[in-house]
Order: structure tokens, then sequence, then C-alpha cells
């Protein structure tokens, strides 16, 4: 047998969920911390499409001093990352599928990500304090948005994953 035919017991890739789960991760624990956020609001122009793309990608921000908004935002940051790992392993239906399909990868891991934004920002503003339905709409609709912009990322890092 020769050295390169070496049956192999673990798998050169992780699954496709596993690594979207880790680029949410990244994504919520890079572009939410303190330091990215206030850079993004210092650093950036809000006029300007890489000014707004940038501020977009603070939005699943977390704070570590303790204020009024802290437990909405934080429970935000914290649903986003648990809903798209749900997510993420909920709609593997194209990926198992006998035609396999990178496309069909990018486009599960894009759409887990965008619907988790949604349903992570609609969750965390109606548990919160204040929370009314109306706003949690349109915190919803701020979700949707950042998963929608931000989801090819993880749409990205699901591609490969084996289902």
């Amino acid at each position: 047998m020769a050295l390169s035919n070496r049956p192999r017991t673990v798998s050169r890739y992780g699954s496709a969920a596993g690594t979207g789960t880790l680029a949410a991760f990244l994504l919520v624990a890079v572009g939410g911390s303190p330091m990215y956020v206030d850079w993004a609001q210092r650093g950036t122009d809000p006029t300007g499409a890489g000014g707004w793309f940038l501020r977009l990608l603070a939005w699943p921000s977390w704070r570590w001093h303790a204020d009024e908004g802290v437990f909405a935002t934080n429970l935000r940051a914290i649903l986003l990352i648990v809903l798209a790992a749900a997510l993420l392993y909920l709609l593997p239906g194209p990926q198992t599928d006998r035609v396999t399909s990178s496309g069909s990868q990018f486009l599960s891991g894009w759409g887990a990500y965008a619907l988790a934004g949604g349903l992570s920002a609609l969750l965390a503003t109606l548990l919160g304090p204040h929370g009314s339905l109306f706003a949690a709409f349109q915190a919803a609709s701020t979700g949707v948005t950042y998963g929608f912009f931000a989801g090819w990322i993880v749409g990205l890092a699901s591609l490969g994953g084996r289902a």
C-alpha cells in the first residue's frame, strides 16, 4: 500500500455547519467587540458604502460594562451565534442531496445567517427592557439587513464542508 493511499480516520474538512458557526462566532466576537464598534463609529464615513458596511458589521455589539441596554445588546449577540448554529444544522437539506452543490451550501449558510440576524434581534428586543412589538419588528428589519450583508461570509465559510 502506498503512503499516499492510507485510509484516513479523521476527515480533512469540518462540517459545513461547524465552519459556518465558527465564522458567525468570529463575526460577532470581532465585529461586535467594543474596540471595533468604537473604531467604526469614529473612523468611518457613514455616507459612503464602505463606511456604512463597516458600521453594519458592528451591529451585533456586546459590552462588558453594565448600563441600561447591556442585557438586550448582549442577548442579541449570544442569540445570533446560537440561532446561526441551530439554523446551519437544521438547513443542510441541499447539502445532503445526491447532487451536492457548492451553490446550495453557500446559499444555505447565507440564508441561515440572515434569518438568525432577524430572529435574534426580534427575540432580544421582546425579552429586553421596554420591549414592544413595534420596536421588535424594527429591530428585526435591522437584523435581517445585517444578516443579508454579512451572511455571505458565513456562506463562504460553509463551502467545502461536509453536510
